[in-house]
């Protein structure tokens, strides 16, 4: 037996609605234009906790650089971490140059069209999976996001602040049970959309909802919003203090390095009076720890690392150098 929330004419009215909703509503985004699945992964990974706005000249100019998955995967990842500069989450970069190696050095180059298979690609998690399946293949597969299952969760469920009630195991069970079949390109689409322009996390244009009379949410969700709960914020540490701060000033100064000298890269030294006031000798094992966790991630090598970096070592030893990969 179905629950209220869920029954077919409920669905029903919710599926006609939200699809009437972005066909006049939706943005012409570049990566809509594409089913390449190449340039649906790109797009999904760009747009991992980075403004649509902000991604569509990087997505541009990316795929300008890098047109198809067999440059990208031949490319030295040095210069992949440098078309990504000014994205933030570098990590992303790599990460996304392991999947198109996998690809073109395991699978012919060809990105599979399933969501299992395409989980297995390294790098790769449920939402992307589910994104390159439908987005670029047009697979009707339910797959949920931030903004997906603020939408669903109110439609189907109520309320969800201060914090969502619901698991996302439920709420991906109610994505499945209300996907229109043969629409799940326009379905999802329209579930990222509207939860992006419409159905916002702080300001939900609820008064002019297209789906207002069939939203478990409304109107307790408009009192909700407008008296959140007082949330004290234990003090931390200042962003400009923080590691994460120094891995960007570092890789800043990485890609800045001109090419002829990206080879033999940078003495530790040199590089913590680029990216610290007042660097002293004393910051060195400091800076050898920031180096080497973007070193572990991927996003940099380290010259001449054996014997191990001692920071009471003999001067006369050898020199750490650091660079791109």
């Amino acid at each position: 037996m179905s629950t209220p929330s869920l029954e077919p004419a409920k669905i029903t009215t919710v599926q006609q609605g939200l699809l009437d909703w972005f066909a006049a509503n939706r943005r012409d985004l570049p990566w809509r234009r594409s089913r390449d699945p190449y340039h649906v992964l790109v797009s999904e990974i760009m747009l991992q906790q980075t403004q649509v706005d902000r991604v569509i000249p990087y997505y541009h100019a990316f795929l300008d650089r890098f047109p198809t998955v067999q440059v990208l995967a031949d490319a030295p990842t040095g210069e992949v971490i440098k078309a990504w500069a000014g994205l933030g989450y570098n990590r992303r970069a790599v990460n996304l140059q392991r999947t198109a190696r996998h690809v073109v050095d395991s699978l012919d180059g060809a990105f599979p069209h399933d969501v299992e298979a395409l989980r297995s690609l390294p790098g790769i998690g449920p939402y992307t999976a589910g994104a390159v399946a439908c987005f670029a293949f047009e697979q009707d597969t339910a797959f949920i996001d931030t903004n997906m299952r603020r939408v669903l969760h109110r439609l189907f469920r109520g309320v969800d602040v201060p914090r969502p009630v619901v698991p996302d195991r439920e709420i991906l069970g109610i994505a499945s049970a209300v996907l229109p079949s043969g629409r799940g390109w326009d379905w999802n689409q329209a579930l990222i959309e509207f939860g992006a322009l419409h159905c916002t996390a702080r300001r939900p244009a609820c008064v002019v909802c297209p789906l207002q009379a069939a939203c478990c949410a409304y109107p307790a969700i408009q009192s909700a919003i407008a008296a959140p709960p007082v949330v004290r914020a234990t003090p931390g540490p200042r962003f400009h203090d923080s590691n994460r701060y120094y891995r960007g000033r570092v890789l800043a100064a990485l890609r800045d390095l001109p090419d002829h000298e990206n080879g033999n890269g940078i003495d530790l030294q040199a590089l913590g009076q680029q990216v610290r006031d007042n660097f002293t000798e004393a910051d060195v094992p400091w800076l050898y720890g920031v180096v080497k966790g973007l070193s572990d991630d991927g996003l940099a090598m380290v010259a001449e690392e054996t014997p191990p970096y001692d920071a009471g070592k003999d001067e006369s030893g050898p020199q750490l150098r650091v660079r791109l990969p």
